[in-house]
């Protein structure tokens, strides 16, 4: 095996975030429903961010870029692989993972579908309304999977949502045949519970053929899977099927699962939880990135949580604080 050039390899849809406060009436006025997601087209896409006041923030996000600018932050070497355009937002999108020190060179989408975005509105008494628009991250294809960079990649871990476009499910496929091929882990998350029901049956095979090594889910996802109400029978089956399952349990901390032992701790205190967003994401690049150096599993499920407990602490699904550091202060991450 070659020395590695990478802690960790994020694949999955490249999504420009974009928060602006909005006055009253505006989400009515726009046909909206307050506090719920809705996907929308090209011409809908530019039509609201048209409407967007200057004053809107805009950062990169998706889940797997979060769990790369985790690993980053973490003080890891990390990579990620997704589609955006040639335009504008392509560039805030680059820019922003580029200046946290993540590598990004996923060729650009020229003359098609526009970079994928999640206009998130801000109602006056703090409600979010999103709109997404997921365009250039769904024409990721198998084109942009490169041998020597996922070769060089201790983990290559993928996004559930990935399995939605059919070119970018190929591209996933052969991501963790190249992971494989160089004696490397391939890891996924299940992503979402709607997911998981569309999927159930590809994913369990994704798992149970070895395809995928290391699978990431939280407590829903994983009921989902086996179609249990019971977490105890949940986590009986994933340890027979996968080679490591890391869960996460929201307040309670997560466990891992690894070779037939359960280990489990406790979730790091915050004073407040502020946003859940991004704690997955987050849980995800300290995990890999304890295992990328050879820790533990407590420690890499301790990392994990330490870095959960950051992101949800404020707004937003980025860590605001140093998270090598951090980590540093309680031990974790060598």
């Amino acid at each position: 095996m070659t020395q590695t050039r990478f802690d960790v390899l994020t694949i999955g849809n490249a999504i420009v975030d974009i928060i602006a406060p909005v006055e009253a009436g505006f989400i009515e006025r726009e046909g909206m429903q307050e506090g719920i997601m809705h996907l929308i087209d090209t011409d809908r896409a530019e039509d609201l961010y048209g409407k967007m006041p200057a004053s809107r923030k805009q950062i990169s996000g998706g889940s797997a870029a979060n769990t790369a600018a985790g690993v980053a932050s973490l003080g890891g070497r990390a990579a990620f692989v997704g589609k955006v355009a040639d335009d504008p937002l392509g560039d805030v999108f680059e820019a922003d993972l580029t200046d946290i020190g993540v590598f990004y060179g996923t060729s650009r989408l020229k003359n098609g579908a526009l970079t994928a975005r999640s206009m998130i509105f801000l109602s006056e008494d703090g409600e979010r309304t999103m709109n997404t628009y997921l365009g250039a991250c769904h024409q990721l294809t198998e084109a942009d999977i490169h041998a020597d960079e996922i070769g060089g990649a201790a983990v290559t871990y993928m996004e559930g949502f990935l399995w939605d476009p059919v070119e970018a499910k190929k591209a996933f496929v052969l991501a963790a045949h190249y992971a494989h091929k160089h004696e490397r882990a391939a890891a996924f998350t299940l992503s979402d519970p709607f997911c998981v029901d569309r999927y159930r049956a590809e994913f369990l095979d994704l798992i149970r053929s070895k395809t995928i090594d290391y699978v990431f889910a939280n407590v829903h996802e994983l009921k989902s899977l086996y179609q249990t109400d019971d977490l105890g029978v949940a986590v009986r089956e994933i340890a027979k099927d996968a080679e490591v399952a890391a869960i996460t349990m929201g307040a309670e901390g997560a466990m891992a699962v690894f070779n037939g032992e359960i280990i489990s701790v406790p979730a790091f205190p915050v004073e407040k939880v502020v946003d859940a967003t991004g704690a997955g994401d987050l849980f995800a690049a300290g995990f890999l990135l304890g295992l990328a150096r050879g820790q533990t599993m407590d420690s890499a499920l301790k990392t994990g949580c330490l870095a959960a407990s950051e992101v949800i602490s404020h707004i937003g699904a980025r860590p605001q604080l140093d998270l090598a550091e951090l980590s540093q202060k309680h031990g974790l991450v060598g």
